[in-house]
């Protein structure tokens, strides 16, 4: 019995087994089915690649952006309240570490683009003199907290106003102070901004921007210079392992500046250390009308206005409902953008700040079906808010009087609304 049990599973095994391949066709046939298979897999993934991967980032910058919007905006509050010098350093130490947060997500999401058409620079009209001094304040905070000296110089010929893209350059600048922080043990941080000399001046309408960070730290030699400015690559291992960090700032650095028609360029610093060179060229400005230079550091004033506010996350509404507060503003909140259009035929609004990302109907359509109501309701001033500077032009296609990008400041905030407020009135 035993010996016929074997036999039955010795035939069961052999029909389960598959027959060895035969020479010749057999191997041949094998042979070209798994190239087949190979051949066909990367023909997907080029496809899919890029687009997840700028997707994803996207996504990653806008659920990042959201809760960093808060902390500036409430420590910027917090800077202007009466604190005494312990909880002064407590508030920059917050700034510094959101607004250096905001920076990587500018430069993680540009370094996603790089392969493409290259950076889509904005043109927004900003305070100069005010973006150098923030600069100059994260260095200092920083540097404090390091135990390291900081100074910084502006210089009195910088003009007050320029038009340019400042998310994107203090996100630059930002980069530079902490790389300067990080790697020096001991000893200063310097900063210096200025016009670039010789450069393009009022004449032609553009003004050359030097802004110059030098540090005592490890400094570099010249083949860690030459590879300082590669994607994901840093000086050398020993550095990358000393230090951390994902090596990706600097080549953003450098593609954001050749993309503002500057460059950034590293040397050496006599006595040790590095000195970075950031150039840029913006456009010159003059200050709001009727506003001199000393004037424009004043907060502008809209008083009194009653504000729908169309936004879905919490975390935003408080945000938003305390700059608004402290501006003098009143403000009632929906999540949904179907809702705006009826809520303003209910009550007595005079703007209307409109998230780009909502859920169900998205900003722009909500923006169309307001602009559709009769008026004086289709006649509202409204000002888009979006933590995608490409959301501005699908906006004000549809008819947004503003646009601000996220993280929004309260003084961007007060002045969109002062200025769209008062060209609404102008019109009517």
């Amino acid at each position: 019995m035993a010996s016929k049990s074997r036999v039955r599973r010795s035939k069961r095994q052999s029909k389960r087994m598959p027959p060895k391949p035969r020479a010749g066709k057999a191997r041949t046939a094998n042979a070209a089915a798994q190239p087949g298979r190979k051949r066909a897999a990367p023909k997907a993934s080029p496809k899919a690649g890029p687009g997840l991967i700028e997707t994803a980032l996207a996504a990653f910058a806008h659920e990042v952006r959201t809760p960093l919007t808060g902390i500036l905006a409430i420590s910027n509050l917090l800077a202007t309240s009466d604190l005494d010098e312990r909880e002064r350093r407590w508030v920059d130490t917050i700034k510094a570490g959101a607004e250096h947060l905001a920076s990587l997500a500018t430069l993680f999401v540009d370094a996603a683009r790089s392969e493409g058409p290259g950076l889509e620079i904005r043109q927004d009209f900003f305070d100069l003199r005010t973006l150098a001094r923030h600069a100059g304040d994260s260095l200092a905070g920083r540097a404090a907290a390091k135990g390291l000296r900081a100074s910084v110089e502006i210089s009195a010929k910088l003009p007050a106003f320029a038009v340019g893209d400042p998310v994107r350059l203090r996100a630059a600048l930002e980069n530079l102070i902490d790389n300067a922080v990080k790697f020096t043990e001991q000893g200063s941080i310097e900063l210096h901004v200025a016009p670039a000399r010789g450069g393009k001046g009022k004449a032609d309408g553009r003004i050359g921007v030097v802004f110059a960070i030098s540090d005592s730290g490890i400094g570099l030699t010249l083949s860690e210079v030459k590879r300082l400015f590669r994607p994901f690559s840093q000086a050398n291992v020993s550095i990358a392992a000393r230090f951390g960090g994902a090596g990706l700032g600097l080549s953003s650095v450098k593609q954001l500046a050749r993309a503002m028609g500057g460059d950034i360029v590293v040397a050496q610093r006599a006595g040790g250390g590095t000195i970075f060179t950031l150039n840029v060229v913006l456009a010159s400005a003059a200050g709001p009308a009727g506003v001199s230079p000393s004037e424009g550091a004043a907060m502008p004033s809209s008083q009194g206005l009653r504000l729908l506010s169309v936004e879905d996350n919490p975390f935003g509404r408080v945000v938003l409902n305390t700059i608004l507060t402290e501006l003098g503003h009143h403000a009632e909140f929906i999540g949904q953008g179907e809702g705006a259009p009826d809520r303003l035929g209910q009550g007595a609004f005079d703007a209307v700040l409109m998230d780009m990302v909502l859920p169900g109907v998205g900003g722009v359509e909500a923006i169309r079906r307001i602009r559709a109501l009769p008026p004086p309701h289709g006649r509202i001033v409204i000002v888009g808010i979006s933590g995608r500077a490409e959301d501005e032009a699908a906006a004000r296609a549809a008819g947004a009087d503003a646009f601000l990008v996220k993280p929004v400041s309260p003084r961007a905030l007060a002045t969109a609304l002062l200025e769209a407020t008062r060209r609404a009135a102008a019109a009517t």
